[in-house]
């Protein structure tokens, strides 16, 4: 009987098994769909879907240019080994290589983008990979600049990501060292803000609140007339701002200078100009609750 795309697209959503394969499994049971999916489970496809639903917060955090395009993606699985992995690590290189090409505007497009040198899209093929691999990948976010130069640095094997875009009419390769420098001082310091001009307000309100409330538990400090104690609290913000602003910091390899001064003066010695225009830090990870694993417990079930 003839298999209606409509079909392929039900079972393909009850699964998450790639279409391909939600084709054959038709085909073979005569489009009865209850089958269909016994089918994908005696071929130990439909494990996909099972898998996904399991936690993923290792895996690779991976920065790039590639033809000419910063990219840095998150894609994670659920274990440090498989993250080493050389499928795995393939997989995590041709997204980027699907996010520098094909501009998708938000993880969705980028899944329903065809995959590199194939016929399925790039959540069909994830889907293949997980029965592969054998654990669940995912991939969580993505990130590109296709304007300026990008300079890509990958911290620890995977453990960070970071992209640094800069705005220079100087060649590229010349500027890769100042961008490289930028990258590392943000993969060690993870700073809240570029600059300080992206401060807004209620954060400087909170912190203001926070330095005259720790200054109220200072014996020292809440002898102090109120409007005193409001003139030390703003000449602390100059502190706040080189902590937490990427510019305003004292840079890493150098602190008699800013990293600000610190591109201002690589780029006249290189006789020209750059300007950080931006920047993407991912950690893998980050924010994802781990699976806690209990040992004994796991013991406990292959001995009963």
């Amino acid at each position: 009987m003839a298999i209606s795309a409509a079909d392929v697209k039900n079972l393909r959503e009850m699964t998450g098994v790639g279409m391909m394969d939600c084709k054959k499994a038709l085909a073979a049971t005569d489009g009865d769909m209850d089958k269909a999916v016994e089918w994908l489970r005696e071929k130990g496809l439909a494990a996909a879907q099972k898998k996904a639903g399991r936690i993923a917060a290792e895996g690779v955090a991976y920065a790039a240019v590639i033809d000419g395009v910063g990219v840095c993606v998150e894609v994670n699985a659920e274990s440090d080994f498989v993250a080493k992995n050389d499928v795995f690590v393939d997989y995590v290189h041709q997204i980027a290589a699907v996010v520098a090409h094909d501009a998708p505007a938000d993880l969705d497009a980028l899944m329903a983008c065809k995959y590199p040198a194939s016929e399925l899209t790039v959540k069909e093929t994830q889907n293949e990979k997980v029965l592969v691999i054998g654990e669940n990948i995912n991939v969580r976010r993505f990130a590109r600049f296709d304007t300026g130069v990008s300079v890509p640095y990958v911290h620890m094997g995977g453990k960070i990501g970071v992209i640094v875009n800069l705005e220079t009419a100087l060649p590229a390769a010349s500027v890769e060292a100042i961008g490289k420098d930028v990258a590392m001082q943000i993969a060690a310091l993870n700073p809240r803000f570029w600059d300080k001009s992206q401060v807004d307000q209620a954060t400087l309100d909170e912190e203001k609140k926070i330095m005259l409330a720790q200054m109220e538990n200072d014996p020292a400090m809440a002898s102090k007339p109120a409007q005193v104690r409001e003139k030390i609290v703003m000449g602390k913000m100059g502190k706040f701002y080189s902590e937490n602003c990427l510019l305003q910091q004292d840079f890493v390899k150098d602190g008699s200078m800013t990293v600000e001064q610190y591109i201002a003066s690589a780029a006249k010695a290189l006789g020209g100009a750059v300007k950080f225009a931006g920047a993407v830090r991912f950690e893998k990870g980050e924010g994802i609750e781990k699976r806690q694993d209990d040992l004994a417990a796991e013991v406990a079930k292959l001995v009963k």
